[in-house]
């Protein structure tokens, strides 16, 4: 690898990063009741997005739909078989619990996105009418309709986000 394809993932990578941690920030900016504040990292964090964006098509890594689905269902199920049961042994043995919920509900979603990948790799165009459901909390996506309770997490269906 060359030293500038390396410094273009790292670079995505730290754009990236910084787009959810401003996003984070403008949250925290909002709840501590300073929606100018969190205005303008919604700002910031939109312009990172534009960056990481940038190097991503530089990269090369994002192909044809249908191989960029294949390559969705192979990280999810990296996450939920591989990386997360590793990081929840970890927590479990630092007591780290509230880090090991994170995990868990991270691990049980990203099971649910893979599915719903699969399914969309063998049919590509069914997911062309459908709305999807996000809970806030753990992050179960669910297609056309959200559950009258998340059943990871038990949020009430009227505060699951639109993906429209």
């Amino acid at each position: 690898m060359n030293k500038t394809i390396k410094n273009l993932g790292e670079a995505f990578a730290g754009e990236a990063q910084a787009y959810f941690r401003y996003l984070g920030f403008a949250q925290k900016a909002d709840e501590d009741g300073h929606p100018g504040v969190a205005r303008l990292f919604r700002a910031v964090a939109k312009a990172e997005m534009v960056h990481a964006l940038s190097h991503q098509k530089v990269l090369g890594t994002v192909k044809g739909t249908m191989e960029n689905i294949e390559s969705a269902v192979k990280g999810e199920t990296h996450e939920f078989k591989t990386m997360y049961p590793s990081m929840i042994k970890d927590a479990v043995t630092e007591n780290e619990t509230e880090a090991r919920y994170s995990f868990e509900y991270a691990m049980s979603i990203e099971m649910v996105h893979a599915k719903l990948l699969k399914k969309t790799l063998k049919d590509p165009d069914a997911a062309t009418e459908s709305v999807y459901y996000i809970c806030p909390v753990c992050g179960h996506t669910v297609a056309g309709k959200a559950p009258k309770k998340c059943p990871y997490c038990g949020v009430d269906e009227k505060k699951f986000i639109s993906s429209c």
